[in-house]
């Protein structure tokens, strides 16, 4: 197999079938609807449980869509001996 031939495959595999596609639109319509139908109060409390998992969770995207997961700070902390 050429390596044209191996990217079209590989490329073919990753896309998501039409199917996928409309099952995740659905659900992004459900989800949109039933956050219209939210009061003030609880879209206040969803939106910081929102930005509290975006901060914690420590990937973000880089090159093109591609998730990046960020280098552990380093320990700048002096050792302490015994």
């Amino acid at each position: 197999m050429s390596a044209f031939e191996a990217d079209d495959w590989a490329r073919s595999e990753a896309m998501p079938s039409e199917e996928e596609i409309r099952r995740v639109r659905r659900l992004i319509s459900r989800v949109r609807a039933d956050l219209d139908d939210l009061g003030a109060e609880e879209r206040a409390q969803i939106e910081q449980a929102v930005s509290v998992v975006r901060r914690g969770r420590g990937v973000t995207l880089g090159m093109p869509g591609m998730p990046r997961v960020g280098q552990p700070l380093p320990d700048v902390r002096p050792r302490r001996t015994a």
